[in-house]
């Protein structure tokens, strides 16, 4: 196995690294955000409560989420070794760059932008998971069977402006992360090509936007009241 871990430890096994988890992170969204959407349907929180009873209750599902943690640290950690890396060798935030380089702000902030949405994600955990996991949760009864309401929980949060708005500006930072992170990983992983390379940054692009934009539009729905 030294192989592997040398291949792992080398600045190209780490890229491969943060390539894989970002790509699996980047699915775990789209998934998280259909269940979250839920939030928004005219049933009392009904179909969100149940979605999140099934999500704590399945072994499975347990194990994806564990999974999902771990890759998030790895994730970090490693972006913070390459980031170390980098500006020590070439004095740059993120990647090679020269003075006449036309990347963007996103990429060359990739950091500050990982470490941002790592703050949010603590905070989140924290107003959800943990309370979903050892709050005083109120319950709901739904064909005679009790379910935790971690509705109402949700709702308290995203009533209250300022942490909607801490939500919804975190969201931007996400977007602006994706928006190089998406493209970076495929490229990564050898998969850069003149023919498929402009789709990949076009499907980055469009994902970038959605998929923030869904998240944010829970909690600007929720504060107004708008219900589907």
């Amino acid at each position: 196995m030294s192989w592997f871990t040398q291949t792992l430890s080398g600045s190209v096994g780490k890229k491969l690294l943060m390539a894989l988890t970002g790509l699996f992170l980047i699915l775990f969204l789209v998934i998280h955000l259909a269940g979250n959407l839920q939030l928004l349907f005219n049933d009392g929180g009904k179909a969100f409560n149940l979605y999140a009873t099934n999500m704590a209750n399945n072994p499975l599902i347990k194990v994806v989420s564990y999974g999902n943690f771990f890759f998030i640290l790895v994730h970090v950690i490693d972006g913070i070794i390459l980031t170390m890396k980098n500006k020590a060798a070439r004095n740059i935030r993120y990647k090679v760059a020269t003075k006449d380089s036309k990347s963007s702000w996103a990429s060359k902030n990739m950091a500050l932008l990982g470490i941002i949405t790592l703050i949010f994600l603590i905070a989140h955990l924290k107003g959800f998971w943990y309370e979903f996991k050892f709050g005083a949760i109120p319950f709901a009864t739904y064909d005679g069977v009790e379910y935790k309401d971690v509705f109402q929980i949700v709702q308290a949060l995203f009533s209250d402006p300022i942490y909607a708005g801490f939500y919804v500006i975190c969201m931007i930072f996400l977007a602006l992360h994706l928006s190089h992170g998406f493209s970076s990983a495929f490229q990564s992983m050898g998969l850069n090509h003149k023919k498929y390379t402009p789709f990949i940054s076009k499907l980055g692009l469009v994902y970038s936007i959605l998929i923030p934009l869904g998240f944010a539009s829970i909690p600007i729905c929720m504060l107004l009241g708008i219900k589907f």
